[in-house]
């Protein structure tokens, strides 16, 4: 009888495997011993090409040498089975525990992970004599275990056989880093490459909105994160038929997609930049093509083959570059669930993604179970890529960054009313003049990490603009706060009282005031308080002829400065300021509870009506954000413009883009104007210099639950009287009392 050739072999022992799918359920010991033989071999097997040499190199933090894989899973079996099945088992070492545990900290103390290269003993031949020495105790241990004690160690045996299958694929993709290392370029198994004679073309599966079943269903083995299994509503959606290919990803390549920022994540750009990444891990560029190192050597990259070895990062930048987005991990499970396992698994040997297969039918779904891991957007840590990828586009991004802008109170200038009555408005004008606005531009623009202030949005251009931000329909807090109001006016209004003062900071249109006005027993005036005098005008212009008897008294301010508000002539009950939308968000948490802490100033014995943004969906928040008509994107940009007119600068509009992501570290919505270029900008005489992929950091808005605007209200002086949301709890409407 002939011997088994190195890929016989290996697809027999694979296959071996398969053949005795591991079950807590078995009714005798023999299949155990059998599972746990199977097992341990193969990993050995996965040895078979390495010297002694390459055993023990850790390439990177990240990266364990093949001798403490090798040495874990022994400990694995020893730690979780042996000692508390066999009351007198030793450990062949006593120090084995300590150099060998990995992220158990109830197990005691262990040896720091980046040092793990760096212990050249036990030597690689005591490796494996540790891992016989435990092979021998755990075949004696199964193989005597009565019924009940099978049945009691049975979940941990299946658990430590997983558990040694996660690590032969560490063995392996471990392995391929530290060969990468060598210019010799080692080959790990000598492999003639798959071509492929046609790549099918990717097409889009649609999936139906609905409710469906996921996670782990069924007496199999199952690790805790993949259950339990739930009802999850999906949206509608399609799934591309098959894996991006490495010939698509050089597309992406070759039309700039490592150098345009606006196709990243701010962690990820940040990443590209510092780490000078160009292309995906693995490939270098030799005589103008592109080669990669596999498990069979340095060969030159099949535009057949799935992209492999890419971030998360970048499977986000291609996928938002080609138009479209990663899917998500419910939506993955949904399209996989009908899909049969089937496909590159490690009994062909290959160790390596495989083209996609020419015969796969119109219309299905291919390389769902194999060849790569594939890239969800779920807001975990980033998966392996490569990905499959899904539109239309509703990108979702998580990125921790520093602080948003600040709002600081402009104590330095008062102003007395009666100096600056104008016209038959009784506009009173306190709005910042145009050296405040030099001042604080130049400033930001100066600082290391540049930024400006949001409130100088809002001029007259800014402001129209905002208002159409408002009628859109990804823009949900206008609509969401109004539809609130009108379902809870009349408690609101009880609320209140007659003969109150209605002092509204950051007034813009007035329109959703009117509906306070139109339920109000009697105010006994009304002041806007807005920083764009032209809207202003305007707005109380339309407003007055509606309610002749209310008297309106105007004020132009930056309302977080320090100025006295003007007094009705009317008997006043109580103050009531009124803060809608979702502003509060603009401000970071100490100056928002400062601003507050102004407002019961101002309100002693009143209270504050007040709009608060609550946390939600990111994907809701993201189209918030980037609308699809790009008036966002404009509003963003025309701070830009108005420091060109104002401030005679020349700042080129279309060398800055919008960029506006979700930050779940500070519950926030981040909004930056990104420098296409390096060029440098001219604000009258002073010239600021930008690099490609410098931000300006124009916006915040955070994002609340109940319980922590309700902390912060009480930390200003408010008591949060009443609280009204709508079905879905996107926004929430409240009232606080000054304490």
């Amino acid at each position: 009888m002939q011997p088994h050739r190195p890929a016989e072999r290996e697809t027999t022992l694979a296959k071996s495997i398969q053949a005795s799918p591991f079950s807590s359920q078995a009714a005798s010991n023999a299949p155990f011993v059998e599972q746990y033989q199977n097992v341990r071999r193969f990993t050995e097997h996965l040895c078979e090409p390495l010297v002694t040499e390459d055993y023990v190199i850790q390439s990177m933090p990240d990266v364990s040498p093949t001798k403490w894989h090798l040495a874990h899973v022994s400990w694995f079996f020893e730690t979780f089975l042996l000692f508390p099945a066999v009351p007198d088992y030793r450990s062949l070492h006593p120090q084995y525990a300590y150099l060998f545990n990995s992220y158990y900290n109830t197990l005691g103390e262990r040896h720091c992970r980046p040092k793990r290269g760096l212990i050249s003993r036990p030597t690689v031949e005591e490796t494996y004599a540790y891992r016989r020495y435990v092979d021998e105790r755990v075949v004696e241990l199964l193989e005597r275990l009565d019924e009940r004690q099978l049945a009691e160690f049975a979940p941990i045996i299946t658990l430590g056989l997983h558990h040694e299958q996660q690590h032969q694929e560490l063995i392996v993709t471990d392995i391929k880093h530290v060969l990468s290392c060598n210019p010799l370029y080692p080959i790990y198994r000598a492999r003639e490459p798959v071509s492929a004679a046609s790549i099918p073309p990717m097409q889009w599966v649609s999936f139906p909105e609905g409710i469906y079943w996921i996670g782990h269903e069924g007496d199999g083995f199952a690790f805790d994160n993949e259950g339990p299994r739930h009802r999850q509503f999906v949206q509608s959606f399609q799934l591309a038929s098959r894996l991006v290919t490495n010939g698509e990803y050089l597309e992406f390549m070759e039309d700039g997609g490592y150098e345009n920022p606006l196709l990243w994540l701010s962690e990820g750009w940040n990443t590209v930049r510092a780490e000078e990444w160009k292309a995906p891990l693995y490939w270098e560029k030799r005589d103008g093509r592109w080669w990669m190192m596999t498990l069979s050597g340095l060969r030159e990259v099949d535009k057949a083959e799935p992209v492999c070895h890419v971030s998360y990062f970048e499977a986000d930048a291609y996928a938002r570059w080609a138009n479209v987005r990663l899917p998500t991990e419910a939506e993955w499970e949904v399209a996989a669930q009908h899909v049969p396992v089937e496909g590159n698994f490690v009994e062909s040997g290959m160790y390596h993604p495989a083209p996609p297969n020419a015969s796969t039918s119109s219309g299905s779904l291919a390389q769902m179970e194999s060849s790569c891991a594939t890239s969800t957007s779920c807001a975990a840590a980033p998966a392996l890529p490569p990905f499959h990828i899904c539109g239309p586009p509703t990108a979702t991004s998580f990125l921790p960054t520093p602080n948003g802008n600040s709002w600081a109170s402009d104590s330095q200038r008062r102003c007395d009313i009666h100096q600056h009555r104008q016209s038959r408005l009784e506009l009173y004008d306190f709005e910042p003049q145009r050296n405040t606005f030099r001042d604080e531009v130049l400033q930001g623009l100066q600082d290391a990490r540049k930024e400006l202030p949001s409130k100088y949005f809002y001029d007259d251009a800014g402001s129209r603009l905002f208002e159409q931000i408002c009628a859109l329909d990804e823009y949900y807090p206008t609509r969401t706060e109004l539809s609130i109001m009108r379902e809870r006016m009349a408690e609101m209004v009880a609320l209140l009282g007659p003969n109150c003062l209605l002092i509204e900071y950051g007034s813009g249109s007035s329109t959703k005031i009117r509906m306070l006005l139109d339920a109000l027993q009697d105010p006994a005036g009304y002041v806007p308080i807005d920083i764009a005098k032209e809207q202003l005008l305007r707005s109380v212009a339309a407003l007055t002829p509606a309610y002749p008897a209310l008297e309106v008294l105007p004020v132009c301010a930056d309302y977080t400065s320090d100025f006295a508000l003007p007094s009705p002539t009317k008997l006043v009950s109580r103050r009531i300021a009124y803060f809608p939308g979702s502003t509060i968000g603009n401000f970071d948490r100490e100056p928002a509870k400062r601003f507050l802490q102004q407002i019961a100033k101002v309100c002693m014995g009143g209270g504050l009506l007040i709009g608060v943004d609550l946390k939600k969906d990111c994907n809701i928040l993201h189209r918030a954000y980037n609308d699809s008509q790009g008036v966002t994107a404009r509003f963003n940009l025309h701070l830009l413009e108005r420091i060109n007119w104002e401030l005679d600068a020349n700042f080129q509009l279309d060398q800055f883009g919008h960029y506006a992501f979700y930050n779940p570290g500070q519950s926030r919505i981040e909004m930056h104007l990104v420098s296409l270029t390096d060029q440098v900008v001219r604000i009258g005489k002073v010239e600021i210099a930008f690099k490609l992929g410098e931000t300006i950091w124009t916006e915040s808005s955070y994002k609340y639950t109940i319980e922590e605007f309700a902390r912060l209200a009480r930390a200003a002086g408010f008591t949060v009287e009443r609280v009204w949301t709508d079905a879905q709890q996107l926004f929430s409407v409240q009232y606080l009392s000054v304490t």
